[in-house]
């Protein structure tokens, strides 16, 4: 795998260096100034691949969705810069029922290109499984999108291993345009998910792997010491599930590849997604230009097997 997803990498969805911005904090811990900033930042850094959801950040009191969407667009049409971008998003958060039927996709995603400012998508997400809808339904309406240009790749995410083969299946049957793409929550303290039947499809299937929560939360970074660090903050519950999978572990283990290597425990976490197989690039959010230029560093990080292993071996019980 290369150190660089170009442009011409064989995938039109993919660019830039292997790391993906997560756009969930847009709206909701940054207002669009600090936003705006670190977009600036990331993108100055060599980052061409974001990805956000119609859905954020529908959980803040007074919003309704679609907020991340709007800052970033905002930003990529007075930067000028959507020819050199990657944009990914998402519908049909929550997985509600009907929420991927053609229909509701389409117009979903009319909503999404008003507000990234642009008429294509390079890369569209179903967020959620949903049941109700035939897959090959599923299938026929993002394939409708792609034939009509205003999608280049169709994504899936939080899928489990038996309804995303069954979507590719269905693809290849029918001759439409399947999922290329899979984002499933995947870190050092989160892996029984994805690791196993859901790794093997996407190694056997050549699917791209954008995994989300790279750094868990923020638990993966070390500013966390103990609970109490954490207790009634919005990401309590996530860290709390961190913490129980055995976090405490892989952060000593980090600690000590961290004194090897010289980089922060941040980068080394999502290095070691990125030595994974099938992983294409890790996402992860930033709040400042801060955090942007220490994320960045990852994606040139390459650990040593013996400092993989050791993560693994503290990660046993995730």
């Amino acid at each position: 795998m290369p150190d660089v997803l170009n442009l011409d990498s064989g995938h039109p969805a993919i660019a830039g260096i292997r790391l993906v911005l997560g756009g969930n904090v847009f709206g909701w811990q940054l207002d669009q100034d600090r936003s705006f900033a670190v977009l600036d930042a990331f993108y100055e850094a060599g980052g061409r691949m974001i990805d956000t959801a119609e859905g954020y950040s529908s959980w803040v009191p007074g919003n309704k969705g679609g907020e991340s969407e709007a800052i970033i667009g905002a930003w990529q049409k007075s930067r000028g810069v959507r020819k050199d971008l990657r944009i990914g998003t998402k519908t049909g958060m929550g997985g509600l029922p009907g929420a991927l039927a053609p229909d509701k996709v389409a117009a979903a995603l009319e909503g999404s290109l008003e507000r990234l400012r642009t008429d294509y998508l390079d890369l569209y997400y179903a967020h959620y499984d949903e049941p109700q809808t035939p897959i090959d339904e599923v299938v026929a309406g993002f394939d409708a999108l792609v034939k009509a240009g205003k999608i280049l790749s169709v994504g899936a995410s939080n899928y489990k291993p038996d309804r995303f083969a069954a979507a590719l299946d269905a693809a290849e049957r029918l001759g439409l345009t399947g999922y290329t793409v899979l984002q499933p929550e995947y870190n050092l303290v989160a892996r029984s998910d994805f690791e196993g039947p859901l790794q093997d499809l996407s190694v056997a299937r050549g699917i791209k792997v954008l995994p989300y929560y790279g750094l868990a939360a923020g638990f993966l970074t070390g500013k966390y010491k103990s609970a109490s660090d954490w207790a009634g903050t919005s990401r309590a519950h996530s860290l709390d599930q961190a913490a129980a999978n055995g976090g405490w572990e892989v952060l000593a283990a980090l600690k000590h590849v961290a004194a090897e290597t010289g980089a922060t425990f941040a980068e080394i976490s999502l290095a070691w997604l990125n030595a994974q197989p099938a992983i294409e690039a890790p996402l992860a959010s930033a709040t400042s230009p801060e955090q942007v230029a220490e994320l960045v560093k990852a994606a040139s990080l390459v650990l040593a097997p013996e400092q993989i292993e050791k993560l693994n071996a503290a990660a046993v019980t995730a």
